[in-house]
């Protein structure tokens, strides 16, 4: 018998916006080559000046990576040693690792079921039970912004400091107000598989408070407000210029980009609902009608998650899995002093999410043959 074909489906194919961009990315690239002008040059100001304009905020500051973006958020922010910050247990590692490297003691909260973001109620427990909070450190999780509604109101309660990891949600709203201009302060990141991507490591931070915006630049520069005078010890974390601008040429595509990610999950959703999966406990992600969804990751939630995944894997099928431990279990951090069974929504979602297939130039046929191998599985 002949083998039936597989026609592979990557989670992600680099090459296909690339091929749309090519000749604007290339002769971005060779301006800055013939500049010579490779850290901190003029097209950084460029692209900080138009990624302002694109989240409505008058200020934003490039730098060298995600991770270094939410230390400088908070730092800038007013985040020090000694300081009590709260966040998700379920996120990437520098959420707690930026806010050990302020010299600060991250604080976890349990995350909502339905959007995986940090739950402003658990987060109100802990502010009530009588512990000393100086931030909040919601995350925009898969590219949806959290309940910023509920987390305004615990910073007018109890005076709390708002600072976005907005690392996945570039261009995601909440009633009307972007991402990166609702906190305090917020921290991007540009690495390659995110919806607006670098073509290495790169980060922002965005502001509307101009000392937060002074301070960042200065901490970026090893603390120079001056060339070699230090004012206080910063880091080396500055925007690297071919990173500013082949992102910039990026920007212009973004919300199209966008766009198109949102009528992939909604063509998903379709797909999935003709195919009788949602009835054999495969659960859709969640879209908060306040809110503007950008598809950074389209997750759901699976039954025998592991299995179906290297089901799909056999089948060619991409995957990926954000995140297979919550914070909290991780060994590096064993210190912070939880232990498994300290939060079950955060341990139960790191059994149960797969993340699918999802990019702009993704096509419908490709997801039909994504749905079609998961009824398969479960039939």
């Amino acid at each position: 018998m002949t083998p039936a074909k597989v026609t592979p489906v990557p989670m992600l194919d680099f090459s296909r916006q690339f091929a749309t961009i090519r000749e604007e990315v290339l002769a971005a690239v060779e301006t800055v080559l013939t500049s010579q002008r490779f850290i901190l040059g003029p097209e950084v100001e460029s692209f900080e000046r138009s990624a302002a304009l694109s989240c409505g905020v008058p200020h934003a500051i490039g730098c060298a990576s995600g991770t270094d973006a939410l230390w400088l958020a908070m730092a800038a922010a007013g985040v020090g040693p000694g300081d009590a910050v709260v966040t998700s247990p379920f996120s990437f590692f520098a959420t707690v690792s930026s806010i050990l490297r302020c010299g600060a003691r991250p604080v976890l909260a349990d995350i909502d079921p339905q959007t995986f973001n940090l739950s402003p109620q658990t987060v109100g427990e802990l502010l009530r039970g009588g512990e000393t909070i100086k931030a909040v450190l919601p995350v925009h999780l898969y590219g949806q912004c959290a309940d910023w509604d509920a987390f305004s109101t615990l910073r007018e309660e109890f005076g709390v400091t708002l600072v976005e990891d907005a690392a996945q949600a570039f261009g995601a709203e909440w009633r009307g107000v972007k991402a990166g201009a609702l906190g305090a302060s917020a921290a991007f990141s540009f690495y390659p598989t995110k919806n607006l991507a670098a073509v290495g490591d790169a980060g922002l931070v965005t502001t509307s408070s101009e000392s937060i915006d002074e301070r960042v630049r200065s901490l970026r520069a090893h603390g120079m407000k001056r060339r070699y005078y230090h004012d206080e010890v910063g880091w080396n974390s500055r925007l690297d210029t071919i990173q500013a601008a082949v992102l910039e040429v990026k920007l212009k595509y973004l919300p199209e980009g966008n766009r198109k990610r949102r009528a992939l999950a909604a063509g998903y959703a379709e797909m999935f609902a003709a195919a009788g999966l949602t009835g054999k406990g495969i659960v859709l992600p969640f879209e908060d009608s306040r809110g503007t969804h950008v598809y950074h990751q389209y997750v759901i939630r699976a039954p025998k998650r592991d299995a179906l995944r290297a089901f799909l894997a056999e089948r060619k099928i991409g995957t990926e899995v954000y995140y297979p431990l919550s914070l909290h279990q991780q060994v590096s951090l064993v210190d912070l002093g939880y232990k498994t069974g300290d939060f079950p929504e955060s341990e139960r979602a790191a059994e149960e999410v797969l993340a699918l297939p999802m990019y702009p130039e993704l096509r419908s046929d490709e997801q039909e043959i994504v749905v079609g191998a998961i009824a398969e599985f479960f039939r």
